[in-house]
């Protein structure tokens, strides 16, 4: 089989796909790929996230682990970081079936090289391989879980921030479908929170943290009034981008909390995509700012750039990377240069207690910026790329996709996208998701109710040409 004919390809971090295209021949071929582009030593860990279709695919890259005579470490159904963190302890690659936020309809696969997540390098390498597939791909029984990549990752934290950072603190966890959902109340509980469960449910729901939906914001409210907690959180489906909200039920950005995070481990140098929010150099609280592609792998690029200091990085969805070990509490937290979503709770609370304030207060020291982000599903990518270019080439004015005047155009960076800075203060971002059929807006204002209010009336713009030349 050759790869790029597959149907399914590589997004912003591992492939991604419907599941009706992830047949057990193309996680196979995938898998076999993968091992042959960035596999080593006699062993792989696998786990996987809560998705229905998601122990299937499991099954199938382990028939391509054992036909290649690799020893498969089954961790069953857990957080994409603890995954990757217990095969770095291991010296060993990793495969995590996951399809992230994206609806359950669909699917994907995380590869690990024993040096972390993969690169481009290696993607491309594994797009353009063929297979040889065997006649018929038997899928092998999933075997017993290995929990010791469960109890690696609990130590990871707890041996950093201690069995005292929670206590008297009430923490509520919105478990929905989250890989980490049990996870995450046993190590608030092993901190001294009284834990509080909240939304949980065995039907996937597509968390996604930069785009959270209006029914979580309405219920998060609710929950804060009618329960009451010292922080709310949660994370997408495979627990690497965080959800939390202050005690009010208002949610941070999770580029906010990537900053409050940084400063947290007192980063010296931090990473982060365009499309973050620019409250990270106006804090003046970094050394050294950089801004990559969208994606983990470009951060990663980035963060390996940096020769000294301490060097963290996140995306906007709040995903956080630790790329130096880092000395807190006489303890070292040890480095994890993948999206992690525990980190930023922990930090939050750690912050916050430091300074003896609640959560909701965090960002007082903060420039008064916020971003607004959404998403139009079930656009083409095709006719993203080709509205981009559009706009690049001045076939068409970005000027006619704003719904009213927002002062002069300062400057364009076509770093990934259309991100357009006017005189005014306002950013408009424009991208197609590597993802999924969606095209993604960002907006950053002042006024937070400005910046929501723009970012849907931006929406509003490009879907009606969207439907014009449909």
């Amino acid at each position: 089989m050759k790869i790029s004919e597959a149907g399914v390809k590589f997004g912003t971090s591992g492939v991604r796909g419907l599941v009706s295209e992830l047949t057990n021949e193309v996680a196979y071929a995938f898998a076999a790929a993968f091992w042959r582009a960035a596999g080593q030593g006699a062993r792989v860990v696998i786990g996987h996230d809560l998705r229905p279709s998601s122990p299937q695919i499991t099954r199938a890259c382990m028939a391509a682990m054992r036909d290649l005579g690799v020893e498969v470490i089954y961790v069953g159904a857990l957080a994409t970081p603890a995954v990757a963190y217990y095969a770095s302890k291991m010296q060993a690659p990793a495969i995590v079936v996951t399809g992230s936020h994206i609806p359950f309809d669909r699917n994907g696969i995380k590869f690990y090289s024993v040096e972390g997540e993969i690169n481009k390098a290696h993607e491309e390498s594994i797009s353009s391989a063929e297979v040889t597939l065997p006649d018929d791909v038997e899928c092998p029984q999933l075997p017993d879980i290995d929990i010791g990549a469960k109890f690696a990752y609990l130590s990871r934290y707890l041996d950093c921030f201690g069995q005292n950072l929670c206590s008297g603190l009430k923490v509520a966890i919105y478990q929905h479908s989250s890989v980490a959902r049990d996870l995450l109340s046993e190590l608030f509980q092993s901190m001294g929170a009284e834990v509080v469960a909240l939304g949980r449910t065995e039907q996937f729901v597509p968390i996604d943290t930069e785009a959270v939906r209006s029914e979580d914001i309405d219920q998060a409210k609710r929950w804060a009034s009618e329960v009451g907690f010292d922080l709310l959180v949660s994370t997408d489906g495979d627990a690497d981008r965080p959800l939390i909200a202050d005690e009010t039920g208002t949610f941070f950005r999770g580029d906010i909390l990537g900053v409050l995070t940084a400063r947290a481990v007192g980063a010296e140098a931090v990473v982060t995509p365009v499309s973050s929010n620019t409250a990270l150099e106006l804090s003046g609280w970094f050394d050294q700012t950089i801004r990559t592609r969208i994606g983990s792998p470009y951060v990663i690029a980035g963060m390996e750039s940096v020769k000294d200091g301490v060097v963290a990085g996140f995306e906007a969805n709040g995903g956080f990377l630790l790329g130096s070990d880092v000395v807190l509490n006489g303890a070292t937290l040890s480095t994890l240069a993948t999206r992690d979503a525990v980190l930023p709770m922990l930090a939050v609370i750690y912050l916050a207690k430091q300074s003896q304030i609640k959560a909701s207060q965090l960002t007082a020291e903060l420039p008064e910026r916020y971003t607004a982000s959404d998403r139009i599903p079930g656009i083409a990518t095709e006719w993203s790329q080709s509205m981009l270019h559009r706009l690049n080439s001045s076939q068409l004015q970005f000027e006619t996709l704003m719904p009213r005047s927002l002062g002069a155009i300062c400057s364009v960076d076509q770093t990934d996208g259309y991100r357009v800075n006017f005189d005014t203060d306002t950013i408009v971002h424009l991208r197609p998701s590597g993802n999924a059929p969606e095209l993604r807006c960002y907006v950053e204002m002042s006024s937070e109710k400005e910046a929501t209010e723009l970012c849907h009336q931006v929406l509003n713009q490009v879907e009606q040409l969207f439907k014009s030349e449909a």
